[in-house]
This record gives structure tokens, sequence and C-alpha cells, in this order.
């Protein structure tokens, strides 16, 4: 199966939630993983963020970027074209959606148009919500 992994599906991996666990199962088995730029960078602010606030040392969120550049040296990285900046300033079956949410919907559309079968891979539930009404499968179930 062909994945979209949306940040909420990575960061839960990348932190060590209970659900990551499945996510890096998925993610491992997955002949084909793609991600928007806009997920690198949502996982390396958090990381930041929690290093900065305290809750991870410096050390922890420096092997944890270190995981996650190796990880994704593997996947297929989309960049923020034009074609998706279009489709995400358009109206989405399940409004509101977030500024960044429609980014990620916006790259799932275009990487289906270009692998055909794609599932997204995210925890978030706007983003499940939206991908179900555009016809996406969605993980975990």
């Amino acid at each position: 199966m062909n994945l979209y992994a949306e940040s909420s599906a990575v960061l839960a991996w990348l932190m060590g939630e209970s659900s990551g666990e499945q996510v890096r199962r998925m993610l491992s088995r997955s002949p084909l993983v793609l991600a928007s730029e806009l997920t690198l960078i949502e996982c390396d602010r958090v990381l930041i963020r929690a290093v900065a606030a305290g809750y991870m040392s410096e050390a922890d969120g420096a092997d944890r970027q270190r995981l996650l550049k190796s990880v994704v040296a593997h996947w297929n990285l989309l960049r923020l074209e034009d074609e998706i900046v279009e489709r995400a300033r358009r109206f989405f079956p399940r409004e509101p959606i977030r500024t960044l949410d429609a980014i990620h919907i916006a790259s799932a559309l275009f990487a289906q148009s270009a692998v055909g079968s794609l599932v997204v891979l995210s925890l978030d539930e706007r983003i499940r919500a939206c991908a179900r009404a555009l016809g996406f499968p969605v993980s975990p179930e």
C-alpha cells in the first residue's frame, strides 16, 4: 500500500506515542511513502520546541532529527509546487480546514494523481475526515 505520510502520524512515531509503533510498522512495510516538505518542517519544529521547552534533551532531539532524516531518505518528498498551493487555496468537502491541513490534503491529491492508489496515514481527525470525503482510504483504521 502506497502511503502519504502526514505530520501527525510521523510525529507519533518520532515522539514515542502509543500509536507510534503502528505508524512505524506501516511506514516500514509500504513500498512507496510520499510526504510533503511540510511534514519535515512540522516535525523539525516540534522537536525544536520540545528541546527549547525542556521536554526533551538536546541529544534526544538531535537523535530524533537524525532518525527522521535517515528514514526520509527513502521517501518521495513533494515540494510545495504551484499546483499544490493552488489546490490548497480552494474549497474542500470538510470545511473548515486549517491552512497546513489544506496543504497536506492538496499534497495527497497531487501524489495520488502521480501514483494512483494512495492511503493517507494520519492521526489528525480533520485531515482524516477530509481525506475520506475525497475518497482516500485512511490509516490507521
